[in-house]
């Protein structure tokens, strides 16, 4: 009976350190799960509040001036008019405004993504007297708000006769650094065994940067193409200031010129406001796969 009776302690002794573990085991699980529902109720509530005012807006453009002051205010419209864009499109240059829109975005973008894509090379790959400092000046020109120097750059456009012009529109917002920088960044994460084989093959620096980096880093080329174009699109300092006529404002500046200055219609601003960022949704959708690739793309180890 002594020797039954030492088993059943070794038992109970042997049973509670599993019997703990699994409570941790259980503690944890339920740990995880309220952070989840934490995680997942934050995001919830932050697409919404990123949502309202856009479904208002498109709201807002399917209603007539009536309907725009009604209380209580009406979500769906009871009565959905295409007025405001039909009044749009016809009484004010608004294809005009999208399609100078359109050349001055398009053109950044395709000149900064190759200028930008060289000089990352030449920054992450290249070795060159001075390389570090160059790029250190090349940072520190981030810390310089615009607005310091919009006065001289004006200056030197209108002395250009650049003033409503595309090159006057493009050629300022070619100067800057933030693609360097975010193209430096993503060739460095990029394996040098492969550029090395080339240049025991004789291949130049710029038969490498073509022929090896470039196919491989065509996922930092949609974030900064994509990011470049939609800062573009939305611009509206520069072109406020350098374009006067009406043919050549941007469409950030033409719709607000809807707003005249004792009243305002919502409804029209409003129809304005949701055909501006139709172009921005569908580039978003058309090259999400590679923009979501590539923003991950810096968080991968070699």
């Amino acid at each position: 009976m002594a020797i039954e009776t030492e088993f059943a302690e070794l038992q109970v002794q042997s049973r509670a350190p599993a019997i703990e573990s699994e409570r941790s085991t259980g503690a944890r699980g339920i740990a995880s799960s309220l952070y989840l529902v934490a995680i997942y109720g934050v995001l919830i509530v932050a697409g919404i509040i990123a949502i309202v005012p856009f479904l208002y807006v498109i709201s807002t453009s399917l209603k007539d001036t009536a309907a725009l002051f009604s209380y209580p205010p009406e979500w769906i419209p009871s009565e959905p008019t295409l007025t405001n864009f039909q009044t749009l499109l016809e009484d004010y240059p608004y294809l005009r405004w999208t399609l100078n829109s359109l050349i001055v975005a398009s053109a950044v973008t395709i000149i900064k993504v190759i200028i930008d894509s060289m000089a990352g090379y030449a920054f992450a790959k290249m070795s060159f007297p001075g390389r570090d400092a160059l790029f250190l000046i090349v940072l520190m020109t981030l810390m310089v708000p615009f607005a310091a120097t919009l006065i001289p750059l004006f200056i030197i456009v209108r002395n250009l006769n650049l003033t409503n012009t595309y090159p006057g529109l493009i050629l300022p917002a070619l100067a800057s650094p933030i693609g360097i920088f975010m193209m430096r960044q993503f060739i460095e994460s990029l394996p040098s065994d492969l550029e090395n084989a080339a240049r025991l093959d004789g291949c130049s620096e710029f038969q490498i940067f073509r022929r090896v980096i470039l196919p491989l880093m065509k996922p930092g080329l949609v974030v900064l193409g994509v990011f470049t174009f939609m800062t573009q699109w939305t611009s509206y300092l520069w072109p406020l200031v350098i374009s006067t006529r009406e043919d050549m404002l941007t469409l950030t500046v033409g719709v607000q010129s809807l707003r005249s200055l004792f009243s305002i219609d919502w409804g029209l601003l409003s129809a304005g406001a949701v055909l501006s960022m139709l172009p921005l949704i569908l580039v978003f959708l058309f090259l999400q796969r590679y923009f979501i690739a590539g923003s991950i793309a810096g968080a991968l180890k070699e």
